[in-house]
């Protein structure tokens, strides 16, 4: 019998996913991870990116809004800030909230509204590629 890893996508909000999956393949900082059953143990930061949970040649992706990755042998945890799967997404409000930091990026007022609005632009376009299932 294949190893599956155990794995538990959770936010403040609570447990978003925990099932057994064959591969994830999460974005860290400096870049792409993919954690296989029996990996070495791990923690590392999460950038605004979408999470690949593999299993059957299939793939579920969740928008993930940073955090971190903890991994021990056969178990994953993906500790996100935010988390939605697809099912999840409102596009028309992601649609939205790109716009919206769209213009409040163009309106360049200052570094801290810049830097909200930047991420907050990074949020929504990841949550419609999840959707979209682009990457």
């Amino acid at each position: 019998m294949t190893k599956k890893l155990t794995v538990e996508v959770v936010t403040p909000d609570g447990l978003i996913v925990k099932d057994k999956f064959d591969m994830v393949v999460v974005h860290s900082i400096n870049h792409e991870l993919g954690i296989l059953p029996g990996h070495a143990p791990l923690i590392a930061p999460l950038i605004i990116s979408s999470a690949r949970l593999k299993t059957n040649n299939e793939s579920m992706r969740v928008a993930i809004g940073g955090g971190f990755i903890e991994v021990d042998r056969d178990h994953v945890t993906l500790l996100a800030q935010s988390a939605e799967t697809p099912a999840k997404i409102d596009v028309q409000r992601a649609q939205k909230a790109k716009e919206r930091a769209q213009r409040r990026i163009q309106q360049k007022r200052d570094q801290v509204d810049f830097r909200r609005a930047e991420l907050a632009l990074k949020r929504a376009i990841n949550r419609l590629n999840v959707v979209s299932g682009n990457d």
